[in-house]
């Protein structure tokens, strides 16, 4: 039986389905603690069937919604393993994931985050480079030195948060992600950090999962289809231009995103005159979402009561 008692898998909800939560829940072997932080107070009422299934499970309430970073702070704060694995709940790991990431565990591989690689084909690679001609000799030259039990690993810039394996020893706070982002680039942002750092960021090809997308909260529900597309497009842009602003600077990101903001609004205004509602909230809420990260304010934006 492979050991992984200093391991913790953090699950951030927020009104998940249920059986999407349960179908992450039975992929995960049963001896690892899992934790999952419920961005809400809603106690749903399968929440004791699943604590009665799953002897190593917690369910924690943050009373609101933290966003993503902060919702995974909540669980760093109360996870007393050196190794924390953020999980996304609409995710099914592979077979093979737990025997897999085991090796990973050793205190002799020096890194601070291992992404994971999806199952099967995505449009979204898994990982990358802050800057594309980085992708060179020397991360490859290191990678293939780190010895063959480690010869699934690539050194890379940044990973997706959709499932990563973190090191909390790295790290001297458990506010680990920024929570000035709500939802999106969270992960970025903390591999550019430890890019400045000069720590090590690692995708690995073994530790392989199955990813739905955008079936993690409340959003997978098609009769609040127009309000998840508002909240992602919003903070998808202010995400965008928080995280040039912070990491490179603030004309930087007014000259990465304005492109984006005048292309956006001129969608608005064609959706509005040809009266497709959804298309011109969607893009009514990136110009809204990028005029406010450009003049200042906070991510403050969500739909009604959905969200809090």
């Amino acid at each position: 039986m492979i050991n992984l008692s200093n391991l913790t898998i953090i699950i951030v909800t927020y009104k998940t389905d249920r059986q999407i939560l349960e179908n992450c829940l039975k992929s995960i072997d049963r001896n690892i603690k899992v934790k999952i932080i419920e961005n809400s107070n809603t106690i749903d009422e399968q929440d004791e069937i699943l604590l009665s299934k799953y002897k190593e499970l917690t369910i924690s309430y943050t009373g609101k919604n933290l966003g993503y970073g902060g919702g995974n702070n909540y669980g760093f704060g109360i996870t007393s393993t050196d190794f924390a694995l953020v999980a996304n709940p609409d995710i099914v790991f592979d077979n093979n994931f737990f025997i897999n990431i085991e090796k990973y565990l050793n205190h002799d591989l020096d890194f601070s985050i291992i992404g994971t690689s999806y199952k099967k084909d995505k449009v979204f690679m898994p990982y990358g480079f802050f800057n594309e001609s980085s992708e060179n000799i020397d991360k490859k030259i290191y990678s293939n030195n780190l010895g063959s039990i480690y010869s699934n690993l690539k050194k890379v810039d940044w990973v997706t948060g959709c499932a990563m394996l973190i090191n909390l020893k790295k790290f001297k706070k458990k506010q680990i992600f920024d929570e000035n982002f709500f939802l999106y680039f969270e992960e970025y942002d903390l591999c550019k950090q430890i890019e400045i750092k000069r720590e090590n960021v690692f995708s690995s090809a073994d530790l392989l999962v199955h990813h739905l997308g955008f079936k993690g909260s409340f959003g997978a529900n098609p009769e609040l289809k127009l309000d998840a597309e508002k909240l992602r497009e919003w903070h998808w842009m202010w995400s965008t231009f928080y995280f040039y602003k912070k990491n490179y600077s603030y004309i930087f990101a007014v000259r990465k995103t304005l492109g984006k903001l005048i292309r956006a609004f001129f969608k608005m205004l064609f959706y509005k005159i040809t009266f497709n509602n959804f298309l011109k909230n969607k893009y009514k809420c990136r110009c809204y979402g990028l005029l406010n990260a450009i003049i200042g304010r906070s991510s403050w934006y969500r739909v009604d009561s959905k969200f809090q």
